[in-house]
């Protein structure tokens, strides 16, 4: 059973930085994607950024380009997201997720264990 456990989230001033770290365990991890998604209060969850465990392929949503840095540490079982320059609507609850092999990796449905969530607060 993937077990998947977030940290790093905080309140941080506009223009700030905070950088995500998602725990895995349970599984080996190389066929998977690892996602990081957001849902802020009245709003659906989003898709923030992705990476394939085996090539380190990234995604990014437009919302998180130039600003924000998905990675791995495969000797950690850990993915990060390195938040820089953030905005006031970056507020929300930000998800770990992981799916084996997709190939869509923008849609939550697709993803099949979540972490319990951190909130990152931007005040302006």
């Amino acid at each position: 059973q993937v077990q998947l456990v977030e940290s790093g989230g905080g309140l941080v001033q506009a223009g700030g930085s905070l950088r995500l770290s998602c725990a895995a365990s349970g599984r080996t991890f190389s066929s998977y994607v690892m996602g990081w998604f957001r849902q802020a209060p009245g709003k659906e969850r989003e898709f923030v950024a992705a990476v394939r465990w085996s090539s380190g392929s990234t995604y990014y949503a437009d919302s998180a380009k130039g600003r924000f840095t998905i990675s791995r540490d495969n000797a950690k079982n850990t993915v990060y997201m390195q938040m820089n320059s953030l905005k006031p609507e970056d507020t929300a609850v930000y998800y770990c997720a992981a799916a084996w092999g997709i190939m869509v990796v923008t849609n939550p449905r697709g993803y099949d264990a979540w972490g319990q969530g951190t909130q990152v607060t931007v005040s302006s």
